[in-house]
């Protein structure tokens, strides 16, 4: 008999996270999008002209990834691609007008499945909660930032 999952803050956090985005899933099947594809254009959404990078890094993708999901959207048109006014390389990242209403149905499947997963969840608990999860983040950033600085050369005279 396979003993049970572990119960460790790390654990329930992740599996919490990945249960929510399943469940996302699901309640948008009827968009007939991938979760990949929802998240970029709603990113997309609030940052339009950005670069493909840009938007790989506040996606947490590697750019090769993001680029096969905006090429899909740009095939479905959704999505177009305007060259960057000084550098070539450079593609910017803009919204179709038939992609807006299907931004504008993401939201309301965002917040039924956040209400979904928090049934039984008091007003109180959730700020208890969002208050919690923001220290945990907070701490994350800053032991982050501390861990890129680089440490000061010294001097060989002491």
């Amino acid at each position: 008999m396979p003993s049970p999952p572990p119960t460790t803050f790390c654990f329930l956090l992740h599996d919490a996270a990945r249960l929510m985005r399943k469940r996302f899933e699901q309640n948008a099947r009827e968009l007939g999008l991938t979760r990949a594809q929802t998240q970029a254009l709603a990113y997309l959404s609030r940052n339009e002209g950005v670069s493909q990078c840009v938007l790989a890094e506040m996606l947490d993708l590697e750019p090769i990834t993001l680029g096969r999901t905006v090429d899909r959207l740009q095939a479905m048109g959704l999505v177009e691609r305007r060259p960057h006014e000084t550098d070539r390389r450079v593609w910017l990242l803009f919204l179709t007008d038939a992609a807006w209403p299907l931004v504008e149905a993401i939201a309301p499947i965002s917040e039924a499945t956040r209400q979904e997963a928090l049934v039984g969840v008091s007003d109180e608990d959730r700020a208890t909660l969002m208050r919690v999860l923001e220290t945990v983040r907070g701490n994350l950033i800053e032991k982050m930032s501390c861990a890129t600085k680089k440490p000061k050369a010294r001097s060989a005279v002491g």
